[in-house]
């Protein structure tokens, strides 16, 4: 099979609409949005944990609370401030009463708004906002996100509680819970333990794939380690349910156990090796092709790459660790690309890049490709192009090049990126 048929069985099975009742109280809604949503009935209300993506899913979802209960939802609380968990809050503003968030353990970096024309454009090609739905598939962790499908742009209530402590124990009309700040995907990521009920209800620091350790559309470093220590704190509550903010809730102590912890050992073993071969002296580059999963961990669907990668984590936990420098000299002052490119081009020439690069998309060697297409001028001169008369141009090469290697890819995140690009690239 390939990546994009991996992508899409993991897809099917995955993400239908399901309501699971966990007990006489709490439902699982899985498939209504992109992200998940948990409904607890209370005495005289409902309490929402999260409230999917947009209002066109939340329409969804309360109507489906109304076949459930006649008590109206008087308080949602975020996990974290992702728009995907926030945004169909709006329509339950008419009965709710309160909103409750936790702060970030640490403040953004001062500035980060300055970026916002490139990490909103890196944003649309990670998510394939732009993409059909034949080019689409799958996001990945849940359905399409419901502003690109006709469901209404995110419409969130503001947190009226905004929560600064570790713990917070509260009763909320007769439901007795812990709120944990727990940094990890997020800074203000949080988990609600219901003691009585013997439910752990996690957000978005575990789902089952491998998670996003680093976001191709670009964040600040994702504390790995911290992460690992929030999924300890998460196993040591011995849950019998775990209900996640993507993908299905786990039912039953030991399968929680036995898949958070491996998830967890799996993320804190990249963290690990990557840091031995930081030790070792390795490159980014070269730790990244050396910490492969073990066997062990190969097989197991939940750690299947259809979100994130290892690859991007490894480099990503480089960077957080010792930044850009590799130790190597040579790295310390490089001349640009441009330049360096445009010797090894007048090196290899021209015509003999070209065939080689048509000769590795024969062999599907597409990755091989792209890089060696970088080498390339933009702009073909005369001589080359009446050289290979009838024969395709480099942007076409490269735009062949972006869709065979996106076939090869699992993660929704890569293949996204790759066909954007390759749209933005057509002639």
């Amino acid at each position: 099979m390939t990546g994009e048929e991996k992508l899409k069985d993991f897809t099917e099975a995955n993400y239908q609409k399901t309501l699971t009742k966990v007990n006489g109280r709490i439902y699982h809604f899985l498939g209504y949005g992109h992200s998940n949503a948990v409904a607890i009935i209370g005495n005289t209300s409902v309490i929402l944990i999260d409230a999917l993506d947009s209002p066109g899913y939340a329409e969804d979802l309360k109507a489906e609370l109304a076949g459930l209960t006649d008590k109206p939802v008087r308080t949602i609380i975020y996990t974290h401030g992702h728009p995907d968990h926030r945004g169909g809050a709006g329509v339950f503003r008419d009965t709710v009463e309160e909103v409750i968030a936790f702060a970030p353990q640490k403040p953004a970096l001062k500035y980060y708004s300055r970026l916002n024309d490139v990490l909103n454009q890196r944003g649309a090609f990670q998510f394939g906002y732009d993409l059909t739905e034949e080019e689409f598939l799958s996001q990945g962790i849940g359905i399409r996100e419901g502003r690109i499908v006709g469901k209404g742009n995110n419409d969130p209530i503001p947190p009226t509680t905004l929560y600064q402590e570790k713990e917070v124990e509260r009763v909320i009309d007769g439901v007795r819970m812990k709120l944990v700040s727990a940094a990890g995907e997020t800074d203000d990521q949080i988990f609600l333990w219901l003691e009585e009920d013997k439910v752990i209800c996690t957000g978005d620091n575990y789902y089952g794939c491998w998670p996003n350790l680093y976001a191709i559309r670009g964040t600040q470093y994702r504390d790995v380690a911290a992460w690992v220590e929030a999924l300890d704190e998460i196993l040591s509550y011995g849950a019998e349910a775990l209900l996640p903010g993507h993908t299905r809730p786990l039912i039953g102590k030991e399968l929680v156990q036995e898949q958070v912890g491996t998830f967890r050992d799996a993320i804190e073993y990249v963290l690990l090796e990557t840091l031995e071969c930081l030790n070792k002296g390795m490159g980014m580059k070269e730790a990244a092709k050396q910490v492969k999963l073990p066997e062990k961990y190969r097989d197991k669907e939940y750690l299947g790459e259809y979100y994130g990668t290892v690859e991007w984590s490894v480099k990503s936990i480089y960077c957080g660790y010792v930044g850009w420098f590799d130790g190597n000299p040579a790295e310390l002052m490089p001349v640009s690309d441009k330049e360096y490119y445009r010797v090894l081009r007048e090196l290899i020439g021209q015509a003999k890049l070209v065939e080689k690069i048509q000769s590795c998309l024969a062999r599907e060697e597409y990755q091989m490709a792209l890089q060696l297409l970088e080498l390339t001028e933009e702009e073909e001169s005369e001589a080359d192009k009446s050289g290979r008369e009838g024969q395709v141009s480099c942007r076409e090469l490269k735009r062949q090049a972006l869709l065979g290697r996106a076939k090869q890819m699992t993660s929704a995140n890569a293949r996204h990126y790759l066909i954007a690009s390759a749209k933005k690239t057509a002639p």
